[in-house]
C-alpha cells in the first residue's frame, strides 16, 4: 500500500488555524487503559480495555502578531475550559484527521543556542479519548453561500453511530448551519438526524456532536451548509468518525 510523509498537514485549535506556526507534532495518541483481569488458572496475562484517553502534543514557533491575534495569544491564554483540537493528515477531501477535546496544560518556552524560540504544548483529553476520522472538507473549506460538499466513500454502511468535530475559522454574515448528510449511492443525499451542528453566528468557534451508538450512517458522507438569514463567507473544517463497534458509547 502507498506510504506518505507528513507534508501539508494542518492543526486547528478552537477555531484558529495554527498550522503555519507549528514546528512539529510530538504525540497524537491515546486509547484504552489496560485492565489486568488475569485469573489464577491462566498461563499468561488476560486484559480488558478500560477508560479511553488521548493527547495531542506539539511544538510551536513564537508568533505574536498584535494586529491579528496570532498563535502566541491563543496558546498563552492557557484557558481552564476545554479546547477542541483537530490534526489533519493532509488536506484533501477524505484524508484522515484526529480530533480531541482536552485541557491545554502548558505553554513552555525553549530558546536554543542558535536563538530559535519555540514552545512545547500538551493538550490532555477530557471526557472523550482521541478520535481518528475522515475529513469531510479539504482542510479548510470556505463557502460564500449555502453549499453541498462532495461525498466521501466510507466503504460501507454501519449502524454504530458516529461523532463529528467542527472548527469555524472565519465567518461573515448572520447565520450558517453545518450539517452532515449520508447516501447509499453518492447521488441522493439526506440529512442525518441529530448530525447538525449549532448554528454559526460568529468565529472562531468549535463543537463536537455525537449520535447514539445504534444510529445508521450510510456508505457516503458529505457536509452541507444552510442559512436562514444569509452569510457571505464561512471558513470551516469538519472531521467525522464512523464507529465500527456495537454497544460502545463514545
Amino acid at each position: 500500500m502507498p506510504k506518505t510523509g507528513g507534508l501539508g498537514d494542518n492543526l486547528y485549535i478552537g477555531g484558529y488555524n495554527a498550522s503555519g506556526d507549528i514546528q512539529q507534532l510530538g504525540r497524537i495518541g491515546g486509547g484504552p487503559a489496560l485492565l489486568n483481569m488475569t485469573g489464577i488458572d491462566k498461563a499468561a496475562f488476560e486484559r480488558r480495555g478500560g477508560l479511553r484517553d488521548g493527547a495531542i502534543e506539539f511544538t510551536a514557533f513564537f508568533n505574536s502578531d498584535t494586529v491579528t491575534p496570532a498563535t502566541h495569544q491563543k496558546l498563552a491564554a492557557l484557558p481552564r475550559a476545554d479546547v477542541l483540537l483537530t490534526y489533519c493528515r493532509g488536506t484533501t477531501l477524505g484524508d484522515w484527521a484526529a480530533s480531541l477535546i482536552g485541557k491545554q496544560v502548558n505553554y513552555d518556552p525553549s530558546r536554543g543556542d542558535d536563538g530559535m524560540l519555540t514552545f512545547a504544548v500538551s493538550a490532555q483529553a477530557n471526557g472523550f479519548g482521541i478520535e481518528w476520522g475522515r475529513q469531510l472538507t479539504a482542510g479548510v473549506r470556505t463557502d460564500s453561500a449555502a453549499t453541498n460538499g462532495g461525498g466521501v466513500d466510507t466503504t460501507a454502511a454501519a449502524s454504530f453511530g458516529g461523532q463529528a468535530y467542527l472548527q469555524v475559522l472565519g465567518f461573515t454574515g448572520t447565520d450558517a448551519t453545518v450539517k452532515i448528510q449520508d447516501s447509499a449511492d453518492n447521488a441522493v443525499f439526506a440529512d442525518v438526524a441529530g448530525f447538525s451542528f449549532t448554528a454559526v453566528t460568529a468565529a472562531p468557534a468549535s463543537e463536537r456532536i455525537a449520535l447514539a451508538n445504534t444510529a445508521t450512517l450510510r456508505r457516503y458522507l458529505r457536509v452541507a451548509t444552510t442559512t436562514t438569514a444569509g452569510f457571505t463567507s464561512l471558513a470551516f473544517s469538519v472531521n467525522v468518525i464512523k464507529n465500527e463497534s456495537a454497544g460502545v458509547t463514545f
